[in-house]
C-alpha cells in the first residue's frame, strides 16, 4: 500500500514533515506540517494551518487509493521488463532472433494489454507469463 508521504511526493507537495501515518483527516490535520519558512536560526518554521498545507485530506487520500491500485501493474511492469531484459542480447545486430524468440518477447510486451494483476503480499497475482524458449 502507498504510504501518505508517496501521496504528497506524487502532488509534488514539498517542505513539510509528519508524524506518523494518518489515516483519517483529523489524523492527518494533527500529524502534518508545513514548512512556511525559516526563523533567523534557519530553523524551519512549521504551520499547522490547514490554509498552509498546499493540499487536502481529500486529495491526499485520493492519490494514496490511485498509487495503491497502481502497484499491481507497477510490479508486472517490473516483472515484465526484467524478463525482457533476459533476453536483449538476442536483439544485438551480429545475433539472428529466432522467431520464437521474437513470439516470446512481444508477448512479454503485450501483456500489459489486457492485464488485471493482482498484488497479495508483494505476490503479483491473475498474470500468466508467456513461456520463455529454449
Amino acid at each position: 500500500m502507498a504510504s501518505i508521504a508517496e501521496a504528497l511526493s506524487a502532488l509534488n507537495i514539498q517542505e513539510w514533515t509528519m508524524t506518523g501515518e494518518p489515516t483519517s483527516e483529523e489524523e492527518f490535520k494533527a500529524q502534518f506540517k508545513k514548512v512556511t519558512g525559516v526563523d533567523s536560526n534557519g530553523t524551519g518554521i512549521l504551520s499547522s494551518d490547514p490554509k498552509d498545507f498546499g493540499t487536502t485530506w481529500a486529495k491526499v487520500s485520493a492519490k494514496q487509493k490511485e498509487l495503491t491500485d497502481a502497484e499491481p501493474m507497477v510490479e508486472l511492469r517490473k516483472q515484465r521488463n526484467d524478463l525482457l531484459a533476459e533476453t536483449d542480447f538476442y536483439a544485438l545486430s551480429d545475433v539472428t532472433m529466432s522467431d520464437d524468440m521474437k513470439t516470446y518477447r512481444q508477448a512479454l510486451r503485450d501483456i500489459t494489454k489486457d492485464a488485471k494483476p493482482t498484488l497479495k503480499d508483494g505476490v503479483l497475482g491473475n498474470v500468466t507469463f508467456p513461456t520463455k524458449p529454449s
